[in-house]
């Protein structure tokens, strides 16, 4: 019953860190299994929830998915053993004996049994790729941050593979060139679109197919915490270098259900852009927090920027982040248009 589950989520409060209860069947903590942020102490991207009848656990920083049962083993294996008994009391256990299963907790990476997500198996992720490996170079050279390369694939032959999910896509695929693939996923972790971006200078240099025509091209929905301070970008590498951030391909900021208060746009250095200028104001309108370039800056994305030598980028964001009027006379100032 799920009385019983929620008199033990709320005996994790003393377990935990930073326990909070967001809604009904919904409550929030620091991470116990990967510790959280380490730069920020505040921040608490683990999630208990219900869906169904039944409660689960999932981090938005690490990305581990658990049942409650699960989560509770890990945390503290005697309550997780008086919570077992209580169970079967009511009658609700699986076995016939309310003895737990004394073996071990292991830790194992969440697999998502997705009907779409099972094309990725034929690809290999850049973190399993041989050291060595030529492709290796093109993150390496960018400085992507190593616990991000898990979310980043090599596809041998993109033509060939999009086929497998799109059939004849792509009509001719005796010329076919490897590419980085990076998936866009839900906010289950359910796949709906996907970017394949060329290696050398094959062209086009980006194919971005949706797999899901209605879902707006929005990356990294699946890892952020809608209840801390939300970053967005403009591309899916650069988010991969700042905390709780998502990257938005011209999607429509309209469309993202965020607390616009607490959120950051951060938009590519390009002064003379018309477009993005526009995009900037209309931001700022709709209650944003904004980040204006210094007029020294010549780096176009926060990638090129990392590349320059900028150290902490996430502080020198925060120092060029303008709200309100403020951010209507700094970029009156940026302009150059």
């Amino acid at each position: 019953m799920s009385y019983i589950d929620q008199k033990y989520i709320n005996l994790c409060t003393s377990r935990v860190e930073k326990f909070k209860k967001v809604r009904d069947n919904l409550w929030n903590f620091r991470c116990p299994i990967c510790g959280d942020s380490k730069k920020r102490k505040n921040k608490a991207r683990g999630f208990v929830y219900r869906k169904k009848a039944s409660y689960f656990y999932k981090c938005h920083n690490c990305g581990v998915g658990l049942t409650f049962n699960n989560f509770l083993k890990h945390i503290d294996h005697g309550l997780y053993t008086e919570y077992r008994v209580e169970k079967y009391k009511e009658g609700e256990t699986q076995g016939n004996t309310p003895i737990p299963d004394q073996t071990p907790f292991k830790f194992e990476a969440p697999k998502f049994d997705k009907s779409m997500n099972k094309h990725l198996d034929k690809l290999v992720k850049f973190s399993d790729l041989e050291e060595g490996h030529p492709a290796l170079s093109y993150i390496e050279d960018r400085q992507i941050p190593k616990e991000h390369w898990d979310k980043l694939y090599f596809a041998d032959k993109f033509y060939e593979w999009s086929n497998t999910i799109f059939p004849e896509k792509f009509k001719s695929i005796n010329i076919d060139y490897p590419r980085l693939v990076i998936p866009f996923f839900d906010k289950s972790g359910e796949i709906f679109a996907y970017q394949g971006r060329a290696f050398g200078k094959e062209e086009p240099r980006y194919i971005t197919l949706k797999i899901v025509s209605e879902k707006e091209k929005i990356y990294g929905l699946e890892r952020i915490n809608y209840d801390s301070h939300v970053y967005i970008v403009e591309g899916p590498l650069d988010s991969l270098f700042i905390d709780n951030c998502i990257a938005v391909a011209g999607a429509d900021l309209n469309l993202l259900e965020l607390n616009s208060s607490s959120t950051t746009v951060i938009y590519d250095n390009e002064p003379r852009n018309k477009h993005t200028v526009e995009r900037m104001y209309k931001s700022v309108d709709r209650n944003y927090h904004v980040v204006v370039w210094p007029p020294e800056l010549n780096q176009k994305d926060i990638n090129d920027m990392i590349l320059s030598g900028v150290k902490n980028i996430e502080q020198f964001i925060d120092v060029h982040t303008y709200h309100g009027l403020e951010a209507y006379l700094k970029i009156n100032q940026w302009k150059k248009i």
